[in-house]
């Protein structure tokens, strides 16, 4: 099946680019990634109340707009086509694993908060969490159960890409008030990671590839622009060609997740595999063929590759998602 964005959704994703292009370029990104909330808050601000960003996933019963999943995922290829740090890949997979899992009181309670731009994070096991330090509603799985959390105490842990803000959470004095079914929050949380996952990955590829072609035409060897040559040529056609076919999966994948699909879980895990490994290439080409300027902290190449690193081990490795499928 073919995959095209609705007039809708496309004008969502031609909002969203055209105010981070105005507020998130190369020195906000950087600034916003080192400071004391993480990512711009007037910026998270504006995407929630002007563009209703958090909402999007969020059923108007609970003060959402009812869309659903995949205007989500529009939102977040943009979002990770700018590098902006954001805490929505967080409050998304804490929005639908309460849907999922969660019991009438917790959604009545909780989503319109959710919906209003209140972070929201999920702790799955004892790792690191994803805005664990700044997130207003924080949940976890304990055993077979969704509970939220109340008084944890939050460490920042340090990760190779500093967009992604990630913490520890020390559970010890912290009150645990069950809020619904852990087996079916997980379930839905670790698909919607991944296809989240999928979704950021898609717009890595478009901005490295963007870099990539306007440096080879501007860049001279031997009386020519570097774009020329044939074999650079292959090059980046090879990541065009990449980035096309995980925009499609991650489309497929989205979409069969937001409808429920008998076949969602294939299609979300081939997704993630392909345009993970599509990102890993999309930024090493990028380092490669902008020479050595790439590898100094003032030139964005490096921001690529470090994005392409973190989301390989935000959305599961590329070979678990392919061993997880039933062939």
């Amino acid at each position: 099946m073919r995959f095209a964005l609705s007039e809708e959704q496309a004008e969502l994703a031609s909002t969203v680019r055209g105010l981070l292009a105005k507020r998130a370029d190369s020195a906000a990104v950087r600034a916003a990634s080192v400071s004391p909330a993480g990512h711009d808050e007037a910026l998270w601000a504006t995407l929630c109340e002007q563009i209703g960003v958090a909402a999007l996933a969020v059923p108007e019963a609970y003060d959402g707009v009812g869309a659903g999943f995949f205007e989500t995922a529009v939102v977040l290829e943009e979002l990770g086509r700018s590098l902006a740090p954001s805490p929505l890949l967080a409050t998304t997979i804490a929005t639908q694993a309460l849907l999922a899992g969660g019991t009438e009181e917790a959604c009545a309670r909780l989503l319109p908060r959710v919906a209003a731009g209140e972070i929201a994070t999920l702790a799955v096991g004892d790792g690191p969490v994803l805005d664990g330090d700044r997130a207003a509603t924080v949940l976890a799985i304990r055993g077979d159960d969704l509970v939220e959390v109340t008084g944890a105490a939050a460490t920042w842990a340090e990760s190779m890409d500093q967009s992604i803000r990630l913490a520890r959470l020390d559970l010890s004095e912290a009150t645990l008030d069950v809020v619904g079914d852990g087996v079916a929050a997980a379930a839905r949380a670790e698909l919607v990671a991944a296809a989240s996952a999928a979704a950021l990955a898609v717009g890595l590829c478009d901005r490295a590839l963007g870099m990539t072609v306007d440096y080879s035409r501007e860049r001279v060897q031997f009386g020519r622009p570097i774009g020329s040559f044939q074999a650079l040529k292959h090059r980046m056609a090879e990541v065009f060609a990449r980035t096309e076919l995980a925009r499609s999966a991650s489309w497929a994948a989205s979409y069969a997740l937001a409808e429920g699909a008998a076949d969602a879980d294939f299609l979300v895990r081939s997704a993630a595999s392909y345009a993970l490994e599509a990102a890993a290439l999309a930024a090493a080409e990028c380092v490669q063929l902008h020479g050595g300027i790439a590898i100094t902290w003032e030139h964005d190449a490096h921001l690529v590759l470090k994005r392409a690193h973190a989301l390989a081990g935000l959305g599961g490795a590329a070979h678990r998602h392919r061993a997880a499928v039933a062939l």
